[in-house]
């Protein structure tokens, strides 16, 4: 019936021109219904999956509102639940840090299998939820519920963490736990929940397109392995991308190195990790910075290591230009021997022609070693 009166109405409008804003009114006014019934399906297709999800799923009251802005996102099917409490791989003498528990649908299955859960929840509402869930099945005595953001919380001891997180802060949690305070990690593993992409960046190896930073960092100090995907079907409310669940081992070998320079040094190869090394070590601005790293005394370095600093662009364009030309401070002599000495240490391994994504730990950590030995530091 619509289409006919508009056709009409178009018909209308094309036979006496004064009347065309009346068309224009008419077409906008059908495009605004039209994206309104849009955000109306869509709406119901997130009730239709949540709807689908909560049957068989674990108990959700819905006495609150989640905030899907701040990725709440509930998983609820018994059969992820219960692969993540045995993938774990649970002692009965282990303290369980949990992250982001939510209503409780995996703090309770953690609980029989552990001897103490501590649990980290930002959102009182959650924790209201929580405890009296816990306390309702007897296992309140074994709970320690901490109320506060698990990137300002300060974590106790303890042997496994289990977290199903919002993806924005999977990044510098993993930096947390693996290089929180400037200190080796004491705890056994961490298996994490993770959306799908990010897991895949984190599991990558040298020679892979999708190698960057953050994977080489976690590598040097632990082990990451893929244990399994979990459908967004399995959350509630669904999120717009799938998830997998990885565990993460700190290594007991790990390398001699200072973690300032590594963490310095990666990030500054990564910087255009789809350039070569030599193209990145030729930026007139990298070679200035370092030039007045190296001259200055060391200072201590933010340890966080942040997924998002590995970026591509075209960056600096000044290759062959002096050094001096932005930094007029420095002494010409002096740094444009500091960039052929640079340059000497990367054409003397080979690395000048190779990309960041392409080297392995082994090969960073020694390229690292000799450009400190020349007295050129990052940190």
């Amino acid at each position: 019936m619509w289409r006919r009166e508009l056709r009409r109405r178009l018909h209308f409008a094309a036979c006496f021109p004064p009347l065309l804003p009346l068309q224009s009114h008419l077409h906008l006014n059908f495009r605004t219904k039209t994206a309104r019934r849009c955000l109306d399906d869509d709406d119901d297709d997130d009730d239709r999956c949540d709807r689908r999800t909560a049957r068989g799923g674990e108990p959700w009251d819905r006495s609150f509102r989640l905030d899907k802005g701040r990725g709440q996102h509930l998983l609820t099917s018994p059969r992820v639940l219960d692969s993540i409490a045995r993938l774990a791989c649970l002692r009965l003498s282990d303290t369980v840090l949990e992250i982001g528990p939510g209503t409780g649908n995996l703090t309770v299955r953690l609980l029989q299998s552990a001897r103490r859960v501590v649990a980290v929840e930002i959102d009182p509402r959650m924790v209201e939820s929580l405890l009296s869930r816990v306390s309702g099945l007897g296992l309140d005595d074994r709970l320690t519920v901490i109320t506060g953001d698990a990137l300002r919380t300060e974590f106790p001891e303890f042997d496994i963490c289990v977290a199903n997180i919002p993806y924005g802060i999977s990044s510098p949690l993993i930096a947390k736990l693996l290089y929180g305070s400037g200190r080796q990690s004491g705890f056994r593993s961490a298996v994490l929940l993770l959306q799908k992409e990010f897991a895949k960046r984190l599991v990558a190896t040298p020679g892979d397109s999708e190698f960057n930073r953050l994977a080489a960092n976690v590598r040097l100090v632990a082990t990451v392995e893929m244990l399994m995907n979990v459908n967004k079907k399995d959350f509630v409310p669904c999120p717009k991308v799938d998830s997998s669940l990885v565990r993460i081992q700190p290594r007991s070998d790990v390398p001699e190195v200072d973690l300032g320079e590594w963490l310095g040094f990666t990030r500054t190869c990564f910087t255009k990790k789809n350039k070569t090394l030599g193209a990145i070590f030729k930026q007139k601005k990298m070679i200035a910075e370092l030039y007045k790293k190296s001259k200055s005394e060391t200072k201590p370095s933010k340890l966080l290591v942040h997924e998002e600093e590995d970026y591509d662009g075209d960056g600096d364009s000044h290759d062959e230009n002096d050094v001096t030309d932005d930094f007029p401070e420095l002494d010409v002599s002096e740094a444009v021997q500091f960039k052929e000495k640079i340059n000497g240490i990367l054409k003397s391994v080979g690395y000048e022609g190779k990309r960041p994504s392409k080297l392995s730990n082994a090969d960073f950590l020694h390229l690292l070693q000799l450009f400190n030995q020349e007295g050129i530091l990052f940190r």
